[in-house]
Parts: structure tokens; sequence; C-alpha cells
């Protein structure tokens, strides 16, 4: 598909010199970018981008210095802090700045630590929400997170916290009582600790999970399986990082699998 005009007309905002634009891409697919996003690509000096942003969307955006700022689980990656005094620095340079992280920066993206260092550095910003994966993802993967009838309430945890152990913050076996779809973030690597503790707390082992690999791009895969299969099931199907754990009744659409609706490549005119 390709765009002959890169924004409809509109007054879009300009990225001035000086400025931070803290934007979400989206889980991976880059129509799901947002128009503020693109307008923000089109005219940002620099991007500082995760790990999971696609290059496809880094494309667009040919006049800018691309600096990679990705952490991965179990894989060297940049230190918090290291980029904030990045982010600040080029601000300070004059420079017009794109902060271009995965999903969405203000969901498990550390958005909140990079704008409060920016606000106490004096460096102006602009925060561009995205979609975040534990709803467009499953989307993609035909995951509803409601549904009449069946679920009313969702909720969204991290699998780890800071230093990579499972989410202490997290009351599992409280969770397993209150909320009837859990969309688990980063929990690949304790999903073995993550299912014992939801079937402590009253869930069934044979409660359904969707496991969904690389969302909403062309290397999404969904393992379809239970709490207590889960953690064999994932090895068994070679499953890595990143990934989504959905749990709940609702993860399956009955009498069929989940569809996989392959992502579609998008090509922007460039203006």
């Amino acid at each position: 598909m390709s765009f002959h005009h890169a924004l409809p007309p509109a007054q879009w905002p300009r990225l001035e010199q000086g400025w931070v634009w803290l934007c979400g891409a989206g889980p991976g697919d880059p129509g799901l970018l947002t128009l503020h996003a693109l307008n923000a690509l089109r005219q940002a000096d620099v991007i500082v981008h995760d790990a999971l942003v696609n290059d496809d969307i880094l494309d667009w955006a040919p006049q800018a210095r691309r600096i990679h700022a990705g952490k991965r689980g179990g894989k060297p990656s940049a230190k918090q802090a290291d980029i904030c005094d990045t982010l600040i620095d080029l601000a300070h340079q004059g420079l017009r700045v794109l902060r271009l992280k995965g999903g969405d920066p203000f969901t498990f993206g550390r958005g909140a630590e990079e704008a409060r260092a920016l606000m106490d550095a004096g460096v102006p910003l602009k925060v561009v929400p995205g979609i975040t994966s534990g709803i467009g993802g499953l989307a993609y993967a035909g995951i509803p997170l409601t549904e009449r009838g069946t679920n009313q309430a969702v909720a969204f945890v991290t699998g780890h916290d800071a230093d990579g152990g499972l989410s202490a913050s997290v009351d599992w076996q409280a969770l397993a009582k209150v909320s009837g779809t859990i969309v688990v973030y980063m929990g690949m690597k304790h999903a073995q600790a993550i299912s014992d503790s939801l079937i402590a707390g009253g869930r069934s082992a044979d409660e359904p999970v969707a496991v969904v690999m690389a969302a909403s791009t062309d290397a999404q895969r969904v393992l379809q399986t239970t709490l207590g299969t889960l953690d064999a099931d994932i090895r068994a199907a070679g499953l890595e990082p990143p990934a989504l754990l959905a749990i709940g009744k609702t993860v399956l659409i009955e009498g069929e699998a989940a569809p996989r609706v392959r992502a579609t490549t998008y090509v922007v005119a460039a203006e």
C-alpha cells in the first residue's frame, strides 16, 4: 500500500529544536503507527529507538541519525541511566529528538523514567501514545480481551522486575482471584513460576493460555496451551521473546484456532 501524501492536510505540531518527543511505535506492524508519530519521524534530526521498533518505520525518517538504545532480556542492553543522559545531551545540542519506543511509552516501557529525567534536566518534551502490544498485538492474533457474559475485567502485568526476576510487586495468587483475563508482558522467562502461582491462587490447570510471539509482525506465532502445560509447551514450540501471555477463558474463540492475521507491509512515499 502506498501513500501519496505522508500526512493528510492539517496543522500538525512542530518538533522544535531542543525538544524530545517520547513516542510509541506500536506493537510492530508499521500500519499501527499513529499519525503524530509519523509527523515526528518526518521532522526528527535524531532518533533514539528501542530494539523492537520495526526497521520499516525507521526508514520513514531517512534524514535522521539513528541511535540504537534497545533493552532485551538476557542480551547486552543499554542502561536506562545512559539512555536518559543521551536524550538530555542531544536536546541540549539543540537537536530535534525523537525517542521511539515499541508499543506505548507509558505501558511497561520505562517512559515515565525518561520523562522524569527530561523534566528534571529542564528539557521540554511531548508524549505521543502508541498502541500497546497487550491490546493491538493480541487483536492481531484474534484474541478478545473481553467478551460479554464471559469476562468484564482485564489485568496487564509485567512478568519480571527491574533485576530480571519474577515481578515481586505482583501478588499473583490474589490476581488469580480478581481478574478474568490476565495479560503478562515479558513473562516467558518465568512462565513456570507464573503458572504455578496462578494455579495456587485458584486458577484451573486446564485454563486456556495463548502465547503470542512477535505480535503483529510477519514473524507472529500463536501457541494455544493451558496453565498446567504452559512452560513445557513454550519450550517444545521453540518460542522466543518478545511474546505475550494471555490467560483466561476469552483467549480462545470456540471451535477454531486463533486466526493468524498477517501483517501488511506499508510504504510511505517521501515528501
